[in-house]
């Protein structure tokens, strides 16, 4: 996983930025990246707070510190704005988990546990933007909702694909691969939807981690 820098609200701002380029007006790449983070957090603690249906473009240039004109020159509404969140939290996701380790793919066995890991991880750097994407899906207009489905199903796909892998291997003993890993999927959300839960529980971020491997190559261990 890149280095925990990389998921500092202005690093992923910057990369919103780069996606969304010619539809943000302010030319300035330090200012547009610098009040993209501005806007993104507020809408973000806004949507923790009354949710994001519920949460007014007036709402957000207050709590921003932006004019609503200045709101405008990054988006031209709401549903806009939810797309550059959406895309990011999915893009994201996506390309770390691809980005494993040389030479592990070899080892189906490894490569879960670098997944399970990997995700966990990169939803507690990211958790805010998880927690978003994740709770307020019901309330998003149709494409929205689309994408958010989208990006979770691509995630189950790579686990799928290295569960299969072990199961060809003889390391693991999976009936159906596609089911195993929309199962694992709910273990890896619970971290960043349930933090108060774990945290009132004492548990650390790698007592956690390591529940989870135990918990799912127990359950899937070839005999």
């Amino acid at each position: 996983m890149p280095a925990k820098d990389a998921y500092a609200t202005e690093a992923i701002c910057a990369r919103i930025l780069a996606r969304h380029r010619d539809r943000i007006s302010v030319r300035k790449d330090h200012v547009a990246t610098a009040n993209l983070a501005r806007i993104i957090e507020a809408v973000l603690k806004l949507s923790s707070r009354q949710g994001f249906h519920e949460t007014s473009l007036r709402d957000l240039a207050q709590a921003s510190g932006l004019s609503m004109g200045g709101l405008y020159s990054y988006f031209d509404n709401k549903n806009t704005l939810l797309v550059m969140i959406l895309t990011e939290v999915a893009e994201t996701a996506e390309a770390v988990l691809r980005q494993a380790p040389a030479g592990i793919e070899g080892d189906p066995a490894a490569h879960l546990r670098w997944l399970i890991e990997t995700h966990i991880r990169l939803t507690e750097a990211m958790q805010p933007w998880f927690v978003f994407a994740f709770m307020e899906a019901k309330g998003f207009p149709a494409p929205a909702r689309t994408m958010a489905t989208e990006s979770e199903a691509a995630t189950e796909r790579i686990f799928a694909e290295v569960l299969a892998r072990g199961v060809a291997a003889g390391v693991f003993a999976v009936a159906d691969v596609d089911l195993t890993a929309a199962l694992i999927k709910p273990l890896l959300q619970d971290w960043y939807v349930k933090r108060a839960k774990h945290r009132k529980r004492g548990i650390p971020i790698q007592r956690y981690i390591a529940g989870v491997i135990a918990f799912v190559e127990k359950a899937i261990a070839a005999p």
